[in-house]
């Protein structure tokens, strides 16, 4: 069986799963191909079954996942749709619907939907605790729903009126992200190392003269921002919500107590599943 993972990915959360979910397939016997969601990038469909993996971005899927779900061709093969949350609010379950409508359009076989929580790199920075939680977590569920993918089983989920009400008034995050990604800039930090531009997973951050021009494309992922080694980066007006610095998914587990009070709830019953 021969499967292929096309993932976007900011600031590597979704990489990470969609490598071990790559990692349970493989244990499982399939042959799996993973390939990075891009602006150029037009994959070749000879698979058994796709899974499509992202970041939820406002309830929704980013930008470029759509564009990449338009570019696809016709096909009837099966698939599933894998996505990444900072937070286990219902409303992100609304975010595999734009989405599926238009690959259940081209005759794709949506089988199902899986859905992770991994740490903030937007609005604030969990503690490491919470991090190693939650990517522990998530390892829990991949080995599950390999076994869903490998068998070809459903895994579905209804959408609620109030969450595809609030999907649907989000939808604005599309064009706002072009002007949002205006404003980004660079502070005098900057040691020029252009790391910023190879992680930007579209391309919309160029080097010039050893300093990063950010162009009119931007889909505020957050990649630079959260990559940058010297903090160097200022998002505009979401700047007050920038999360630097990457998380140490060694640190020992987050107890219950210790959950934030922020979607308290959502995490316990989250972990418990």
């Amino acid at each position: 069986m021969r499967i292929l993972i096309s993932y976007f990915t900011g600031t590597g959360n979704t990489e990470r799963l969609s490598l071990l979910l790559a990692k349970r397939l493989e244990e499982l016997g399939c042959a799996v191909d993973i390939s990075k969601i891009g602006k150029d990038f037009t994959p070749v469909l000879s698979y058994d079954a796709l899974v499509i993996a992202y970041p939820v971005h406002a309830f929704n899927s980013p930008r470029p996942v759509l564009d990449f779900a338009r570019k696809l061709p016709d096909a009837q093969i099966p698939l599933y749709i894998m996505q990444v949350s900072g937070e286990p609010l219902s409303l992100n379950k609304s975010a595999v619907l734009s989405l599926a409508r238009i690959l259940r359009r081209k005759g794709y076989g949506i089988k199902g939907y899986f859905w992770y929580v991994m740490p903030y790199n937007i609005i604030f920075r969990h503690p490491d605790g919470m991090a190693s939680r939650m990517l522990r977590t998530a390892d829990s569920r991949i080995n599950g729903d390999a076994r869903i993918i490998f068998s070809l089983s459903e895994h579905r989920w209804k959408v609620g009126i109030i969450a595809r009400i609030v999907s649907s008034a989000l939808k604005v995050e599309h064009p706002a992200a072009l002007f949002i990604g205006r404003g980004f800039s660079v502070g005098d930090s900057c040691i020029g190392c252009g790391l910023c531009a190879r992680v930007c997973p579209i391309g919309n951050i160029k080097m010039e003269k050893g300093r990063p021009v950010f162009g009119n494309d931007c889909t505020i992922c957050m990649g630079c921002s959260f990559n940058c080694p010297e903090d160097a980066i200022r998002t505009g007006i979401l700047n007050g919500w920038r999360v630097n610095g990457p998380y140490d998914f060694t640190a020992d587990e987050a107890a219950d107590e210790d959950i934030c009070r922020y979607c308290r709830r959502s995490y316990l019953e989250y972990f418990s599943k």
